[in-house]
């Protein structure tokens, strides 16, 4: 973690000051620096030396690893560049040597990559070599009186491009592979930037990281083209080998890159998850969700078959010819000669390589695969040995055929006469599971087999003891077979709906238990297994066995290891009273009324709990029992059912823990109830409900103050109930404010009845009213009777049109033209005449 404290861990003390310095990728312990006198040294951080790799009579001004992270290249200060290599498998010892020599220029901005080597510096002029050192080509920008001297180099993570640092800009050339010669793509000016002293590149070559003399950092981001697949993923060309595939979904990334540098020219994505690319000479294949990438030799055709079957591994077919392809490896793990393929006909097995009990023949992880040589031949071959481990011969056609998952030393078929056989390949032997069957399938990682014989699920749990078979009656067909979170559940299609069929020799055995009540034995059985959430299933299945059995010690016991603590304890708690009545008494203790009314109580049978206790004459452990569970209503019901002499005291604590409690709803309905309407009010106001406390004053005609109305009246405005304002205005007698609450809330039905009362003169005005807030509520059918009423022809007739009753408009016209003007109807025939045109 960068944010933990620091400390030196190497030092090498020099004599001469460092000037440069590079860390090869394939060197992690030796760190190489060049020196002002001219040394080369490399620093060793196991062993805290420093020793020279070889010296110069020139300062040394640059320094790059190259991109096998075997070499360097460093720049002096008389020109020259040399190229030093570590000791390698095919190198038997370091070599150095001077690769160029740059005429009356510093090579400052120096970089190595795949494709070669660039050197720029004072001089204003780039120059390329090959990697052994060959002259390659050169670009000369002296001539320009805006570029300076060059500072430093970077090639991208691919070697096809390569950004050199110059004043106030950078230059980008990049590589054509069909040429075979390098170009200037790019020269970004970036004002006040100053001289660029630092370049990096994100490991994807997605980002180019510019650092200046002034202390700026600045990201670029860098691609050729973008591009999107189907909605659902990007991709980002970041150089013509290499594109950034992103998932749109989750925003993982995957870095898909042609390792000899083809030019990826198509990408597909199958199942949202596997990746096929292709170049002129390569094939790319990937799996999106463990991130493996492999890529072969191959000449694309078009005329290639992919098949996704199987997760770890790729199958291509062309021309009578299968390919197999391991996710993470750069070559082809076999290939077979067949002219049958389907998923069904041809089973792949990957061995993981943490079980190191299961090995192939020729030790190792199990690679194999079954497949048809013709239509009633199988053969199975290891794919990591090519032998041919098995050849079954059969007398009729056969159409699925299945390795089991783990060791794949068992082999399942089925011909067209719906036979199911068994071939053990280590002893070459064939036995006949069923005459009949609808369907077959291996467990997903066991070596447990489902099948179907007609009405009849079988299942195998050691197919070791292929006469060992248990049966199931089902009412339909097998639809597949499901395996997650520790549940492994056979799915029946019985038409109507899908049902599943669950499946484990410890349920099983479980289950036998349960049926027997033998609780002891089953909790015996369940601490064997490890916790998991199928066995977690069963210990909360045992536990609801013995809740409805009164077997209480083997509950608690189920609760615990659940970790269910509050259930735990209290059945910790009801079993010591069950303890005590019975060392009291006698007997057994679970016929005891408190502990029955206890289970009650924990089933949320509270009925059935007060029941019990008032059977037994306990009133008050009945109250205290609503009072535990916070159900004071309950408590107050039942004491003023048995006229319990507390009733007005727990009334009055419920009270209480209502306000406390920031429940003023339900305070002041129950102190509606008891007909204390203003303190009711208060508590209505206080909680924000002024609807509430406005409808207690109009069903119930009690005298309140004036402050208490106007306080309601303040919280109904405040709220934007106006409409109920003007009613309680309306109550109290106050017209004007009624009426102006009404117009307000936009309430114009009551406040039109209201001027029928007190001022007819004013309905006019209202009907207008009304009429324009309908239509800008955009209610302008609605609008035209108002406006009517209003006696207000001109809007009537614009809504009417407005609402495209044309008709209604026509005859609304023809009306209201009786001796009016005749420029007054004249814009509306025309609207009538140009929509019935």
């Amino acid at each position: 973690d960068w944010k933990d404290k620091k400390s030196i861990c190497n030092k090498f003390a020099q004599t001469s000051s460092v000037t440069c310095l590079c860390w090869p990728a394939g060197r992690p312990n030796e760190l190489v620096f060049g020196l002002a006198e001219g040394k080369v040294k490399v620093g060793q951080l196991k062993s805290n030396k420093a020793s020279t790799l070889y010296q110069t009579e020139s300062f040394v001004v640059a320094m790059c690893a190259g991109p096998d992270g075997n070499c360097l290249l460093t720049g002096h200060l008389d020109g020259s560049i040399y190229r030093f290599s570590f000791e390698t498998e095919s190198l038997p010892r370091p070599v150095s040597a001077k690769i160029a020599q740059v005429q009356q220029s510093v090579p400052y901005a120096l970089s190595w990559g795949y494709v070669g080597i660039v050197a720029a510096g004072n001089d204003r002029t780039v120059r390329f070599w090959d990697a052994e050192g060959a002259n390659g080509q050169t670009f000369d920008h002296a001539s320009d009186p805006q570029i300076k001297e060059f500072t430093c180099a970077a090639f991208n993570p691919t070697g096809e491009s390569v950004v050199l640092g110059n004043f106030n800009r950078f230059f980008v050339y990049a590589w054509h592979q069909r040429n075979r010669e390098w170009s200037e793509v790019l020269q970004k000016e970036i004002p006040n930037l100053y001289t660029i002293t630092a370049l990096a590149w994100r490991a994807d070559g997605s980002r180019l990281i510019v650092g200046s003399l002034c202390g700026g950092v600045d990201m670029f981001d860098v691609c050729i083209r973008r591009a999107r697949y189907r909605g659902t993923h990007e991709f980002t060309y970041v150089s013509t080998s290499q594109v950034i595939v992103k998932s749109l979904a989750t925003g993982a990334r995957i870095v898909l890159k042609s390792n000899v540098g083809f030019e990826i020219s198509k990408i597909n994505i199958f199942q949202e998850r596997f990746l096929v690319a292709t170049t002129t000479e390569s094939l790319l294949l990937g799996d999106l969700q463990t991130c493996r990438l492999s890529e072969i030799p191959w000449t694309p055709t078009g005329s290639e078959k992919f098949f996704f079957d199987n997760p770890s591994v790729c199958m291509i077919y062309k021309s009578g010819e299968l390919s197999l392809v391991e996710y993470g490896c750069n070559e082809v793990l076999a290939c077979a000669r067949t002219e049958h393929m389907s998923p069904h006909l041809i089973s792949v097995r990957i061995g993981d390589a943490e079980d190191m009990d299961h090995v192939s023949p020729n030790g190792g992880d199990p690679k194999v695969i079954a497949y048809l040589l013709d239509l009633m031949t199988i053969r199975v071959c290891d794919l990591v040995s090519s032998q041919t481990l098995a050849t079954v011969s059969h007398d009729n056609r056969i159409d699925w055929l299945e390795l089991n998952p783990i060791v794949a030393n068992r082999l399942l078929f089925r011909d067209k006469r719906r036979q199911l056989y068994l071939y053990d390949i280590k002893t070459q032997s064939k036995i006949t599971l069923l005459n009949y069957c609808n369907y077959v399938q291996w467990v997903p990682d066991s070596e447990v087999v489902v099948a179907q014989n007609r009405n009849q699920l079988c299942v195998w749990y050691s197919i070791n003891a292929p006469d060992r078979v248990t049966l199931h009656e089902i009412k339909g067909d097998i639809d597949d077979i499901e395996r997650a979170k520790g549940r492994t559940c056979v799915i029946v299609d019985e038409g109507v709906n899908m049902v599943e069929y669950e499946l484990d020799e410890g349920l099983i055995s479980f289950g036998a238990c349960l049926e027997r009540q033998a609780y002891a034995m089953a909790v015996d059985l369940l601490e064997e297994l490890p916790m998991t959430p199928e066995t977690e299933a069963m210990w909360r299945t045992l536990a609801d066995a013995c809740m409805d059995n009164f077997n209480l010690p083997v509950a608690e016991r189920c609760f615990a290891v659940l970790g269910d603590v509050s259930k735990s304890r209290y059945l910790h708690k009801v079993n010591g009273i069950i303890q005590e009545h019975a060392a009291e008494v006698g007997g057994d203790g679970t016929h005891y009324y408190m502990a029955q009314a206890k289970m009650a109580v924990l089933a949320k049978q509270f009925q059935r709990a007060e029941a019990i206790l008032l059977d037994n004459n306990e009133l008050d452990e009945a109250l205290s029992m609503y009072q535990e569970l916070h159900k004071y209503d309950e408590s107050i019901r039942l004491a003023e059912r048995k006229n319990h002499p507390k009733v007005m005291n727990l009334k009055q604590f419920y009270l209480q823990w209502l306000v406390s409690t920031q429940q003023e709803e339900k305070a002041g309905e129950l102190l509606e109830t008891e007909g204390d309407y203003p303190r009711a009010i208060e508590l209505y106001l206080r909680g924000g409900m002024a609807a509430k406390a406005a409808s207690v004053v109009n069903r119930n005609a009690a005298g309140y103050s004036q402050e208490l109305l106007h306080r309601i009246l303040g919280a109904l405005q405040q709220c934007g109930l106006y409409d109920r304002a003007g009613e309680l205005y309306h109550r109290m007698g106050l017209v004007q404010p009624a009426m102006d609450a009404y117009r307000k809330g936009h309430a114009y039905r009551q406040a039109i009845e209201l001027a029928k009362q007190v001022n007819p003169a004013l309905v006019v005005a209202l009907e207008d009213e009304w009429g324009d807030w309908l239509v800008s509520q955009r209610q302008v059918d609605a609008a035209i009777n108002h406006y009517i009423e209003a006696g207000n022809s001109t809007k009537a007739i614009d809504a009417a049109m407005s609402a495209r009753q044309w008709h209604k408009a026509e005859q609304l016209l023809d009306q209201a033209s009786i001796g009016a003007d005749p420029s007054f109807a004249l814009p509306f025939y025309e609207r009538l005449a140009s929509h019935y045109a």
